[in-house]
């Protein structure tokens, strides 16, 4: 395809090597009609009377020869360590005593994926997939979380004051309920995980999705105890929704609630200083409102989850 600053295009090519080859105009008249040089218009010319018609598309601009270019053995080392450490340039460009941006050039040259299209257990490309509608999958999870002693820890009083005010502060246990489609979520903040706590939480979650318009079909969950239960299972049976559970030692298969976890920890648990565990119980709520209403997320084009839900109350509050 020529640039956006070509003076001929396909056609107009070949209408000049036309001109000059078969008509016999001079080769100054030519470059005067089509606008181009004498020169240009000799090579297309050239190419006309060697190749016909072929000869007036482009050719590669790649260079016959690269006799600066990585040797073979080299990238063979580098996509060696690429594929069974899964390393970045930087590192393999430390080992084998490279520059980083030339480790980087011989990857992005073989096409290798980014690490962080990588599935860090086999190494293999993560398939991402998204449910078509609202309801028709919805991950479930729990994140175990310390609470913040009385005063706070050490992120408000630094280590060694952290350190001396640690007590038996306990855990919080946040149910989480992530809808695939939409990534609407509800979520709680709750004193355990067993499996009454677990089966309640449900009901309130499900309660919360159908006040939304939301119809739940499917429900996907780890392999914790609570949702082996059969309270958990005959819960989820009474309302038709079919339950699915990850593999063992796969939690990326519940990414959705997996990467909402860590995100409730980067902006609400961690995002500040809090001096007591009711401080920070406390922002939760707005935490959570302006996650589903307000924050942008970047599988929905920059939208919030509100936007694929139109019967969301309170959307523009």
């Amino acid at each position: 395809m020529p640039h956006r600053n070509a003076p001929l295009t396909e056609t107009g090519r070949l209408r000049l090597a036309r001109c000059v080859v078969e008509e016999g105009w001079p080769l100054r008249r030519a470059a005067e009609r089509f606008q181009v040089s004498p020169t240009t218009a000799q090579r297309w010319a050239a190419r006309y009377r060697a190749l016909g018609e072929a000869g007036m598309t482009d050719r590669s601009s790649r260079p016959r020869t690269s006799p600066r270019r990585t040797p073979t053995r080299t990238e063979r080392r580098i996509i060696k360590v690429r594929v069974l450490r899964r390393w970045g340039p930087a590192r393999i460009a430390y080992l084998l005593r490279l520059n980083p941006a030339t480790v980087h050039r011989v990857l992005t040259r073989c096409r290798l994926a980014r690490l962080a299209h990588l599935d860090r257990a086999t190494g293999r490309v993560v398939r991402r997939y998204e449910r078509a509608r609202p309801g028709e999958l919805v991950h479930v999870d729990v994140k175990k979380l310390g609470n913040i002693p009385d005063g706070g820890g050490h992120k408000a009083l630094g280590r060694p004051a952290g350190r001396r005010n640690r007590t038996n502060a306990g855990y919080s246990y946040l149910h989480n309920a992530v809808d695939d489609h939409s990534r609407l979520a509800y979520s709680e903040i709750l004193g355990d995980e067993k499996k009454e706590t677990a089966t309640a939480f449900w009901a309130r979650a499900q309660a919360f999705f159908s006040a939304a318009g939301v119809t739940v079909e499917r429900v996907l969950t780890d392999n914790g105890s609570c949702y082996k239960s059969y309270l958990w299972r005959t819960a989820l049976a009474e309302q038709g929704i079919s339950h699915k559970r990850t593999r063992p030692y796969r939690p990326q298969t519940n990414g959705k609630v997996e990467r909402f976890n860590r995100t409730l920890l980067e902006e609400w648990a961690y995002v500040k200083a809090y001096r007591t565990e009711s401080e920070r119980r406390a922002a939760y709520p707005g935490w959570l409102h302006a996650y589903n209403h307000h924050r942008g997320h970047t599988a929905l084009q920059g939208q919030p989850p509100a936007s694929r839900v139109p019967n969301l109350t309170g959307q523009y509050t």
